[in-house]
């Protein structure tokens, strides 16, 4: 069933399913379902009235609120336009939200009841912004912009490097940048979906994860793709999502391990997933105690992936074979074998040329999956994309069987709950507080979450630093799961040669 892009684009899934199964039930939301019908037509008239409001090829529309069907029926709507979906992390602070949103050039917001009043606040900083529409609540104005649009009749023709979503990954340099995804992108990931995940028309697929998230964005198409079910969880509960796997019968699900973590701390976990065909887990390494315990409570099998924003998803496999074989119990510790049509090899971050086999080196993968780049960062993207090859920023090996293992992160990204953090984030904040001189943050071992973010902060002289206070001043200005859960305060911080600190000497003192 090779899905090379139609001029219809993504909405080709849409469109076959309605020709196949118009009546069947395409996507369910707490009490409220809609067929492939009236998704179709909803989508349809969604565009039109996007398009009656001035969007057009090239524009971006944005979305700021937790799961929720008109995030999809947007991206969809935005597709049919040529336009882009740029879905905006609802977790952000407030300085967050003002950057991405007028980095994203959108000129219409479409944001949840509950984001009304953040967004007010930094409505000035968003010149670009032409129209914000409310979703959710007694004040909803999105139902009347798809009740009132007249159906789409003058589609975009869509091509394989047309972007239509744009979500955020979290930068390096301090601010996210948005990734730029592609029609051919994920008709290539969806396509791969299949095969690796078994999906088919009988699939009932959870979307727990944020849409924000390619776990959760990519994930729902992926399922949409194969024709299933798609139930759309509006945050991850843990006795909701049990209830709701129960209650729908679902068969595949992908959490972060966090999100099993606190699954497995529910009474009913393995009465609730008994019809259960497939876990995905990702987003961060499983811890081995959380490993062993997933394996020993439930007979569901495993599939660990490894995939980034700019690969529009997945494009490694674990297997459930793989994590319960007996001869071989190292393989669980491994990100799996990458993808048909993805290829990866280990390049020398120092020489620039392959590593040997089972040598550490940064990983560098091709594949159709790959972002076009970043949004209005051609530098960025420049860096990341080389004569073909994307580079990961994550270090690891591949064994003599094509397993990846990923040793480290190549730019000091931390992990917090499936959360990528990157230091320098939370540093450009820290730094701006008097008390503070310098400042380097690093990823702690974390049992609940797999890593906590930690400052390590020479003082400024004279002044009386405190690490409570340090902790509110972050909370005020960043997401907060980017906050230090500690400070720790030292004279010098170490450095090489060249200047730079050395956060693994850091590290090694908590060790």
């Amino acid at each position: 069933m090779s899905m090379a892009v139609t001029p219809n684009g993504i909405f080709e899934i849409v469109e076959r399913q309605v020709s196949q199964k118009p009546d069947a039930a395409a996507l369910v939301f707490g009490d409220q379902t809609w067929t492939w019908t009236e998704l179709h037509d909803r989508i349809l008239r969604l565009a039109g009235s996007l398009r009656a409001a001035g969007i057009t090829e090239g524009d971006r529309i944005a979305t700021l609120d937790k799961n929720h069907p008109a995030c999809l029926e947007t991206t969809f709507a935005a597709s049919l336009l040529g336009a882009a979906h740029a879905v905006i992390n609802f977790r952000l602070s407030r300085e967050e939200l003002a950057y991405v949103i007028a980095d994203s050039a959108a000129e219409i917001l479409i944001v949840g009841a509950e984001f009304v009043e953040a967004i007010a606040d930094i409505r000035a900083e968003l010149p670009k912004l032409k129209r914000i529409v409310v979703l959710g609540g007694d004040k909803d104005e999105y139902e009347g912009l798809v009740a009132s649009g007249t159906p789409l009749t003058d589609r975009h023709d869509a091509k394989a490097t047309d972007c239509f979503l744009q979500l955020y990954t979290s930068g390096t340099t301090g601010w996210p940048k948005g990734a730029m995804l592609s029609q051919g992108g994920l008709a290539a990931h969806s396509e791969g979906l299949l095969p690796a995940y078994r999906m088919d028309e009988s699939t009932v697929n959870l979307v727990a994860m944020p849409l924000f998230h390619v776990g959760g964005t990519s994930w729902a198409i992926g399922g949409m793709y194969a024709g299933g079910l798609t139930i759309v969880a509006r945050e991850a509960v843990p006795a909701d999502l049990l209830a709701t796997i129960r209650d729908h019968q679902v068969t595949h699900a992908f959490f972060v391990p966090a999100l099993i973590q606190m699954l497995l701390a529910q009474d009913d976990i393995v009465e609730a997933t008994k019809s259960l065909q497939v876990i995905g887990y990702g987003g961060s390494p499983m811890p081995a105690p959380l490993m062993d315990k997933t394996l020993a409570t439930l007979s569901t099998p495993l599939y660990s992936v490894y995939g980034m924003t700019e690969m529009s998803g997945v494009f490694c496999v674990l297997g459930p074979d793989d994590h319960r074989n007996p001869e071989r119990p190292q393989l669980r510790a491994s990100a799996g074998r990458p993808l048909p049509g993805s290829e990866v090899r280990v390049v020398n971050p120092s020489s620039g040329k392959d590593s040997a086999p089972g040598e550490v080196g940064e990983f560098w993968v091709k594949s159709p999956q790959m972002m076009i780049g970043y949004w209005n960062k051609p530098e960025a993207t420049a860096e990341t994309i080389v004569d073909g090859w994307l580079r990961t920023g994550d270090a690891g090996r591949i064994d003599e069987d094509g397993y990846l293992y990923v040793e480290d992160r190549v730019k000091e990204m931390v992990i917090t709950g499936g959360e990528n953090v990157y230091p320098a984030e939370v540093e450009r904040v820290l730094i701006q507080h008097p008390a503070v001189a310098e400042v380097a943050v690093i990823g702690l071992p974390d049992e609940k979450w797999g890593e906590t973010v930690h400052a390590v902060v020479t003082p400024e002289s004279g002044s009386k630093a405190d690490a409570a206070e340090l902790i509110a001043y972050a909370r005020q200005r960043l997401a907060h799961y980017k906050c230090p859960t500690g400070v720790t305060f030292v004279d010098i911080l170490p450095r090489n040669a060249t200047g730079k600190i050395l956060k693994r000497n850091l590290k090694a003192k908590f060790e």
